[in-house]
Parts: structure tokens; C-alpha cells; sequence
């Protein structure tokens, strides 16, 4: 009896550690790098002072396709902003002038003015000269990943985030990377596809576009006021997007550092990496489309410094 209690605790034993190793493990550089990116990025709004949360109740789950969902948050999810950066930063404000220039259905061919590449040449040539972007592409280019030429640089972030390509079948040139991420699409009428910024979450809230249904988050780990990345539900044009997610008050090229630098340095489809960021553990997602970005977003796992305190028990 003894032999097979042992026998069977040691096959208990390798289960577990097997599903340890199937667990994914924390990117020590990226982590490393993107907490660099973190304390370079001066202009990030903050909590409390720049602007104000009500993250209020868990929503509840809703099918993709959904046109209604119950509302847990009678408020919306930004109580004020500090509009006055949104003006004055340079990032922020020629950020802002890119986000009406996309058709918000896939399958609706964009047209792009010579005034939109414009706008799209001064947002780059801004984000190019912070710090932050400075050190992603000093990290890029130490991998290989990227020329040290700054106007190649410029032409390499252009072709990731601004080509325009088919997103939806037997239609024109629908959609990009830029505006799949940071201004969001509708696919069919039925489908929120994207939408992962803050800016554009608070200034169509603002404009009545947008409802803010409730934040999604284990029983464990709820969110509060001062996290810098949320999961949650919302409507758009009276579409559901079941679960998004977005960094909060990150300035554009935090987020374009640390997703173009998780885009250059995989070359799956389908990208995943574990990271510590902050405070916060939180899973990056990049999807790519050829040569281009596809999509790419944050997914917190735990906030407030708890998956470090529950390591440390």
C-alpha cells in the first residue's frame, strides 16, 4: 500500500511540475525594456491629478454580435481629463488629429487625402523625437531589427502602423494597423474589431458615441482607479465589444514602443509574451498582417504589485 501511495504521489508530482513548465514564463529583457520605455515616458497622464477613473461594476458576459448588454456602470468611465495635454502635448495632439481620418466599417475602402499624410508625417516625426521612442529603437537596433538610420527607422514604423491593407475579402484597402489598434473598427455591423486606446475610449464617451458597460477582471484581482490597463465592456454605435482592452493614460508612442518592438522581435502570426510593467503583470498581444501590424493589445493579468506579493508567500 505504501509502494502505491508513493508511486502515486510521485506521478502527482510530475503533473504538476509538467503543468508549470506548460506555464508561460515573465520576459525578463522585454520587461526590462518596457519598464525603461515606462520611466522615459514623461508626458503619461496620471491618476488622480490628469485624470479620474469610476471603474465601478463587473459587467456580465456578452456573446460577440451582441447589440445590448446589461449596464454595471451607470457613469462613464472617465469622470474628467486634463484636455489642455491632450492640446499641448506634442504626441497627443497630432494623435488626435489622426482619429477621424479612417472609415469606421471594414469592407469600406479608405481614401487618404495628401492633408492625412500630412498629419500622419508630423505624428511620427513628433514620436521619433521623445525619449521614449528613442530608446525602442536604441534597443531595435542593437538587435538587428532595425537600421540605426532614423529615416529608414521612420519608413520601417510607417509600414507597420500606416499601410493601408485588405482586411475584410474582395473589398479595397480597409483597414491598418494604426487605425485597427488605436481608433477601432466595426465589422459587418455586428462587431466591434480593435479599439484599444484610452484617447479615443475618453473622447467618444465624451461625444456620446460610446457606453461604458463595466470592467472584466477575476474575482482576485479587481481593478481600481489608479491601474494603468484595464480590461472592459463597452458599446460603440450601439455595437458590444464583449471584452476590450487598453493602457490608460500612456502617452501614443509608449504603446507604439512596446507593441512595434514585440512585432520586430517575433515572427509568428501570433504573438504572446508575458511582461512586468510597473506595478502590473499584463500578457502583450500582437497579431501580424504580413509586413504589418494586425492588431495588438494589452491583457492584464493581475495589477497594484499582487502577482510579486503572491510569489513572495
Amino acid at each position: 500500500m505504501a509502494i502505491r501511495f508513493c508511486g502515486v504521489v510521485a506521478l502527482l508530482a510530475v503533473f504538476l511540475s509538467g503543468l508549470d513548465a506548460s506555464r508561460p514564463t515573465v520576459n525578463q529583457e522585454l520587461s526590462t525594456v518596457f519598464n525603461d520605455l515606462w520611466r522615459l515616458d514623461v508626458n503619461r497622464m496620471k491618476p488622480g491629478i490628469d485624470y479620474t477613473l469610476s471603474v465601478q461594476g463587473r459587467a456580465g458576459f456578452v456573446t460577440q454580435g451582441s447589440h445590448v448588454a446589461q449596464d454595471y456602470a451607470s457613469m462613464p468611465l472617465f469622470s474628467n481629463v486634463n484636455e489642455n495635454k491632450l492640446r499641448t502635448i506634442p504626441t497627443i495632439s497630432r494623435f488626435v488629429k489622426l482619429l477621424d481620418n479612417y472609415e469606421r466599417s471594414t469592407g469600406v475602402t479608405e481614401q487618404v487625402t495628401t492633408e492625412e499624410l500630412l498629419e500622419i508625417n508630423l505624428f511620427l516625426d513628433a514620436v521619433l523625437q521623445t525619449n521614449v521612442m528613442k530608446r525602442a529603437h536604441q534597443y531595435l537596433v542593437s538587435k538587428g531589427q532595425s537600421s540605426s538610420n532614423l529615416r529608414q527607422f521612420k519608413s520601417q514604423l510607417q509600414l507597420i502602423w500606416f499601410k493601408l491593407y485588405h482586411r475584410q475579402r474582395n473589398t479595397g484597402l480597409d483597414s491598418s494597423g494604426f487605425e485597427h489598434v488605436f481608433v477601432g473598427e466595426t465589422k459587418s455591423g455586428t462587431e466591434i474589431v480593435g479599439f484599444h486606446n484610452w484617447i479615443q475610449f475618453y473622447l467618444q464617451e465624451k461625444n456620446h458615441h460610446l457606453d461604458y458597460k463595466g470592467y472584466k477582471a477575476r474575482n482576485q484581482d479587481l481593478p481600481d482607479q489608479d491601474d494603468h490597463v484595464l480590461n472592459l465592456q463597452f458599446s460603440w454605435h450601439n455595437v458590444v465589444k464583449p471584452v476590450g482592452s487598453a493602457f490608460i493614460g500612456t502617452t501614443p508612442e509608449f504603446e507604439m514602443a512596446v507593441f512595434t518592438i514585440v512585432f520586430l522581435m517575433n515572427t509568428e502570426r501570433s504573438t504572446t509574451v508575458l511582461v512586468n510593467i510597473d506595478q502590473c503583470q499584463m500578457e502583450l498581444v500582437v497579431i501580424r498582417h504580413g509586413q504589418s501590424l494586425g492588431t495588438a493589445y494589452p491583457r492584464l493579468l493581475s495589477s497594484n504589485g499582487r502577482h510579486v506579493r503572491q510569489h513572495s508567500y
